[in-house]
């Protein structure tokens, strides 16, 4: 099991989307994932570091690059919008 997949769910740990949920759409390299919130969290499409990021346990199935909305139906589909809604408590 690889802790960086796509389709994985992972909390945002620095800048200014720090504490909030995302959403792999692709592995760039070992050090650096694409992420998005695919406007259901605050967190915009962007490269990310893996340092950067805490992965969680739940996963979508979705393809590699896959566009916003395809991320939001996923997300329907596995009744998973709320929990990606609510930032991460302290």
């Amino acid at each position: 099991m690889q802790a960086f997949q796509v389709g994985r769910i992972v909390i945002k740990t620095a800048g200014r989307e720090a504490l909030q949920k995302a959403v792999i759409v692709n592995v760039i390299d070992h050090n650096f994932v694409l992420i998005t919130g695919a406007g259901v969290s605050k967190v915009k499409r962007r490269r990310a570091n893996v340092k950067h990021l805490i992965p969680q346990d739940k996963i979508i199935d979705i393809p590699v690059d896959a566009s916003d909305e395809e991320v939001k139906k996923a997300l329907e589909k596995e009744g998973l919008i709320n929990y990606l809604k609510e930032p991460m408590k302290l």
